[in-house]
C-alpha cells in the first residue's frame, strides 16, 4: 500500500489541531483534502471518518480516566446518533444517485458554514458564563428526547460529510445543558462520538466508499499529531487558533457552496 507523505504531513497537521483545541477533524480535514490535494469529495468524507474513528478514543480515554463524561447523556445522544449517522449515509446515495461527488461538496460547504457559525455561538455563551452575565448555572437534568434530538440531528450531517461531531453536536448540549463545565462538554462529545463516526464509517465502507491507501496516509500522520497537540493543550492560544479556525472554516464552506 503506498504511503502519501503529502497527505500524511496533512494528517499530522490537522491531528496536532484536533489535540490542540479539541475540534477541527472532519472540518478541516475533509476540505483540505478536496481543495488542496483534489481527493474526490467522496472518498474525503469516508476516509476522514476512519481517522477520527482512531483519534476519537485516545481523547475519550483521557476523560474517562478523569470522570469528565457525563454517560447518562451520552447514551441519549448515541440512541439518536448511531442510527441517524448511517441514514445521512443512505440518503446521500438516494440523493446523488451514481455520482454522490455534487452533491457531498454542496453539503460539506454548508456543514462547515453552519459549524463556523457555531465556533461564534460558543464563543458568546462562554463568555456569559465567564462573566456570570447568565446567572448560576442550572443543575444537570437530563431531558431524554431533546438530547435524543440533538443526536439524530448531529448523526444526520456526519453520515453525510464527516463534520459535526466535534463542533455542531457540543454546541447543541451547551444549549441544552448550560450547566455542564467546559472538560464535560469535552468529554462528553468525545465518547459519544465515537459510535457515532462508527456507525457513519461503516455506512461509507459497505457502499465502497472509502481508500484504503488515503486512509493509511492519514492515520500515519494524524496519531502523533493528536497526541503532541494534546501535550501542548495548555498552553494553547485559543485567542489566535479559534479565529483562525473559524476563517479556515467559514472560507471553505464558501468556496465548497461556490460563493467565492
Amino acid at each position: 500500500m503506498h504511503l502519501d507523505p503529502g497527505i500524511a504531513a496533512a494528517g499530522l497537521l490537522v491531528g496536532f489541531t484536533v489535540g490542540l483545541t479539541g475540534m477541527g477533524g472532519g472540518a478541516l480535514l475533509t476540505p483540505l483534502m478536496i481543495l488542496f490535494f483534489r481527493v474526490s469529495p467522496l472518498a474525503a468524507v469516508s476516509s476522514d471518518l476512519l481517522v477520527s474513528l482512531v483519534m476519537k478514543p485516545v481523547g475519550a480515554s483521557v476523560h474517562l480516566r478523569r470522570g469528565t463524561v457525563r454517560t447518562d447523556l451520552v447514551k441519549w445522544l448515541a440512541i439518536g446518533s448511531v442510527p441517524a449517522a448511517f441514514a445521512g449515509v443512505l440518503l446521500l446515495k438516494a440523493l446523488g444517485g451514481d455520482d454522490l461527488d455534487p452533491v457531498v461538496k454542496h453539503a460539506l460547504g454548508a456543514a462547515l458554514i453552519l459549524a463556523a457559525a457555531a465556533m461564534i455561538v460558543k464563543a458568546q455563551l462562554n463568555a456569559r458564563r465567564a462573566t456570570g452575565a447568565g446567572g448560576p448555572a442550572p443543575a444537570i437534568v437530563v431531558r431524554p428526547i431533546p438530547t435524543l434530538a440533538v443526536g439524530v440531528a448531529g448523526g444526520l450531517v456526519v453520515g453525510m460529510t464527516s463534520v459535526g461531531s466535534g463542533s455542531l453536536i457540543i454546541v447543541l448540549l451547551l444549549f441544552l445543558y448550560p450547566g455542564l463545565s467546559s472538560a464535560e462538554l469535552v468529554g462528553t462529545d468525545l465518547v459519544q462520538a465515537i459510535p457515532l463516526v462508527a456507525s457513519a464509517a461503516l455506512g461509507h465502507l459497505l457502499f465502497g466508499h472509502v481508500s484504503l491507501a488515503l486512509t493509511a496516509s492519514l492515520v500515519v500522520g494524524a496519531l502523533p499529531g493528536v497526541y503532541a497537540g494534546a501535550r501542548l493543550s495548555a498552553r494553547a492560544p485559543e485567542r489566535v487558533v479559534r479565529p483562525a479556525l473559524f476563517l479556515v472554516l467559514l472560507t471553505s464552506g464558501l468556496k465548497l457552496v461556490q460563493v467565492i
